[in-house]
């Protein structure tokens, strides 16, 4: 059957209370707890955002899981790549969902692992009017060989599973801030042998990657000589070539700094956080998203190793109130529609096995990309998608 592309969705697994967020946000805290009590900060909006479907659902409950794997299905989604939070000597959180899947055998949908490899503290979910000051609720440290080891150990069974999605037979295994580690190729030679000694053969690493980096070092005198169009089309050949140099596989490219940037223009990007950072003033930064998916792709999301991003939305205010600094509006699911199509032109000359786009994301509810029906565009998003992918346009 002819594949257009291999659609792989990030899942957040935070719908359900664990002791540390408990600690910092209060009994019972999820990422509901945000979104729920999300406003709007402008006029036109769309917040809250309020489930529909499958409501305000605790992953602990395995028929929401389910339903969950129904829609994606339906949408065209190949596999769930879950969020696993790993800190370093075997501390893990939020891993619950993803070890009642594998344990249970259900639901019967492929999945992969992302390695979301920050240090947690109180900014990572919180809003404005939180209590608290900046603390540190989990450290991410990179202990050495032998944490690697129990890294992979702990995930054996996971990689031994049917399920798990694979690239060229290997394992599918994304690394979310993949210049964090201090010696990948260490990493990547250890697992490697590992999962060759049962029986597997090797993993295929992607880090994650913006095709443009902003920098934060921005003077008011520097920024019309800094940082122009041609510069920016030159970023994502060394961004990329980079995480290749330091032996990653692949990259799963992304293009929301870039397209924020070109939608304003550099000069006026530059100037609104330049008073933001120097004069500490609060400014809603928002865009239309329609400029955003005009802006969002470079030619050099073509590489074959190189795996573009679909994303509905952004919107982080749930979680960080009138400290947000981006905000997409006007997002809908025929604009989600469009965008899908100019991802898939991206890949459409690759061999099957490597048409694959990262969906950003399938229920990150407290940033706005989500792909689970709400009360205001129902299953929208999930039909935009299925769409796009039946559509006969680029056979």
């Amino acid at each position: 059957m002819y594949k257009k592309a291999r659609v792989i969705a990030f899942y957040l697994p935070q719908y359900h209370p664990i002791p540390e967020n408990d600690m910092f946000w209060g009994k019972g805290f999820t990422e509901w707890t945000n979104v729920g009590k999300a406003k709007p900060l402008f006029k036109g909006h769309y917040q809250p955002k309020v489930p529909a479907d499958l409501g305000y659902y605790d992953l602990r409950l395995p028929e929401v899981r389910e339903e969950q794997v129904n829609l994606a299905k339906y949408a065209g989604i190949e596999g769930f790549c879950y969020w696993h939070y790993w800190f370093g000597s075997g501390k893990e959180l939020l891993e619950r969902p993803f070890n009642e899947v594998v344990n249970s055998g259900h639901p019967n949908f492929p999945f992969c692992l992302g390695w979301a490899n920050h240090t947690w503290s109180t900014k990572t979910w919180s809003a404005s009017n939180s209590q608290f000051k900046e603390t540190v609720i989990m450290e991410q440290t990179y202990p050495g060989e032998e944490d690697y080891k129990l890294h992979f150990n702990t995930y054996l069974k996971a990689f031994k599973d049917s399920r798990y999605i694979r690239v060229d037979g290997k394992l599918l295994f994304v690394i979310f801030s993949p210049l964090s580690i201090p010696n990948f190729v260490e990493m990547k030679r250890i697992w490697n042998n590992l999962a060759m000694e049962n029986g597997l053969k090797g993993f295929y690493f992607i880090g994650i990657a913006e095709n443009y980096t902003v920098t934060n070092n921005t003077t008011s005198h520097s920024i019309k000589k800094r940082y122009t169009y041609s510069s920016l089309a030159k970023k994502a050949e060394s961004v990329y070539n980079n995480l290749f140099e330091k032996g990653f596989d692949a990259v799963n490219s992304r293009g929301s700094n870039r397209a924020q940037v070109l939608s304003d223009s550099p000069l006026v990007y530059y100037f609104k956080r330049f008073m933001m950072k120097v004069f500490n003033l609060k400014i809603i930064v928002k865009y239309n998203y329609k400029d955003i998916i005009n802006n969002y792709y470079v030619k050099e999301d073509k590489w074959d190793n190189v795996y573009p991003t679909i994303i509905p939305n952004f919107d982080r205010s749930p979680r960080a109130g009138k400290n947000t600094t981006n905000i997409w509006y006007n997002s809908t699911p025929e604009l989600f529609r469009k965008q899908i199509i100019k991802a898939m032109d991206l890949i459409k000359d690759r061999d099957e096995e490597h048409k694959i786009l990262f969906l950003q994301s399938w229920n990150e509810w407290g940033e706005g990309n989500y792909m689970e029906p709400d009360l205001t565009f129902g299953k929208g998003y999930i039909n935009a998608l299925h769409e796009a992918l039946n559509s006969t346009l680029g056979k």
